[in-house]
């Protein structure tokens, strides 16, 4: 599949559940970097454990859960995986 068919969301977007690849980390060069440090580099399979609307949103990337607040998490932009809500859960 073509990456031109694939949605770009920002990973408080996602559903509790769904499975993501990193796309892109926007912000400052701070935040790029803490986060980079966290895992989030481009091409990074993660999944998302907790996106209640409130609150943290907490993922399971490289086999560590992080939590990133709100704002953090929609500069985050991810490209969601198919099959996402399929699979063992942590």
């Amino acid at each position: 599949m073509a990456f031109t068919e694939k949605r770009i969301l920002a990973l408080g977007e996602l559903a509790e559940g769904a499975q993501a690849r990193v796309h892109q980390v926007q912000g400052g060069q701070g935040f790029r970097g803490r986060v980079t440090t966290l895992g989030f580099t481009l091409g990074t399979p993660l999944r998302l454990l907790q996106n209640a609307g409130r609150g943290p949103v907490i993922v399971l990337i490289r086999g560590t859960r992080v939590a990133l607040g709100r704002g953090e998490a929609l500069k985050v932009l991810v490209v969601r995986e198919e099959g996402g809500d399929e699979g063992p859960r942590p």
